[in-house]
């Protein structure tokens, strides 16, 4: 049986015929970029340094919204472990993972494709399996992955929980507020594939967009693709194989008033190679209220539930998510 998604299929069908050019187009032909890397081991220092490590990620929130962590506690032998069995994973043929009982979880674990797009820039040339923190214990029939993720989920929550606080302190606002409303029940880990794309010059593997979030924990592969919208223009992300990458997501923005930036990125789809990626998303309880820090405040306080129906409705009918913009006062 076949793996793969019927991408093609559905793109023809809704779309028509996409006929690949020669050349790259110049939106996907960017400029190269090492984000900002720190070095969390410098917490555990000595006081300068200690001081020093906090003032870059606080920078790098401020400037960029994205940075890498080294030394961040997260072994090497976890992420391989985690990387080889979603490989195995997707390579399940693709009516079983259509399936909600391959992994014992609700409808709508198995994502691919966007079923909403309305254009072709709309469509994302990927498959995902979308799994809450609290039913990975569920994932029975896939040991291995199992034990893999409770791992990482632990290690990339205390982490998450850790980069929070600090950004929070630079704020001069209450830290516990994290620890209080970003429960395991809360937060999910996102397991992704991008498939090679014969028409990569056409078609996304993530539709640009920023994330719904508090704060996002990204491990990606070598092989390259994200990249993220600074100042007016598109850069490429270079890969590091020792570092995870931290982003800013929208709920983080609001709460510090616009301090911290949520930047826009995609993945763009490549012509030979699959990609393959996974993170953890730090997210509160549906009914958390996100209230700006300090006044005046640039947005008006709203529910988590609030955001997220806004954005589904949003995309439900244009295809695109407005995101933020729509809780400005």
């Amino acid at each position: 049986m076949e793996s793969e998604p019927p991408f093609g299929e559905f793109v023809k069908s809704v779309f028509g015929n996409i006929v690949e050019q020669e050349e790259t187009e110049a939106k996907f032909d960017v400029d190269e970029c090492e984000l900002p890397l720190i070095d969390l081991g410098h917490l555990n220092l000595g006081n300068l340094e200690h001081e020093e490590c906090k003032r870059k990620i606080c920078e790098a929130s401020t400037e960029w919204g994205f940075f890498q962590i080294v030394n961040h506690g997260v072994s090497k032998e976890i992420l391989s472990r985690i990387h080889r069995e979603q490989v195995e994973l997707f390579r399940q043929p693709f009516q079983i993972k259509t399936n909600e009982k391959l992994l014992n979880l609700s409808s709508g674990c198995y994502r691919w494709g966007t079923q909403t797009a309305i254009t072709q820039k709309q469509f994302a040339w990927s498959e995902a399996f979308h799994i809450p923190l609290s039913t990975i214990f569920q994932l029975s029939e896939f040991e291995g992955l199992r034990s893999s993720l409770q791992e990482f989920a632990i290690k990339a929550s205390d982490l998450a929980q850790q980069i929070a606080k600090i950004l929070a302190e630079n704020l001069g606002c209450k830290s516990t507020f994290f620890f209080k409303n970003c429960l395991p029940s809360s937060c999910y880990i996102r397991m992704n594939r991008y498939p090679a794309c014969p028409v990569s010059s056409k078609v996304f593997g993530l539709i640009p967009h920023t994330d719904s979030d508090f704060l996002t924990v990204l491990h990606q592969d070598q092989v390259g693709g994200l990249q993220l919208l600074k100042d007016g223009k598109w850069i490429r992300v270079k890969p590091n194989p020792d570092a995870l990458v931290i982003n800013i997501g929208d709920l983080f923005q609001a709460w510090s008033n616009g301090v911290y930036k949520s930047l826009e990125h995609r993945v763009v789809a490549n012509h030979e190679i699959e990609r393959f990626s996974f993170a953890f998303f730090l997210c509160p309880s549906h009914d958390t209220v996100i209230q700006s820090c300090c006044e005046p405040s640039i947005y008006r306080k709203f529910s988590f539930r609030e955001y997220r129906q806004q954005v589904e409705e949003d995309v439900k009918t244009t295809g695109d998510k407005v995101g933020l913009s729509r809780f400005r006062r």
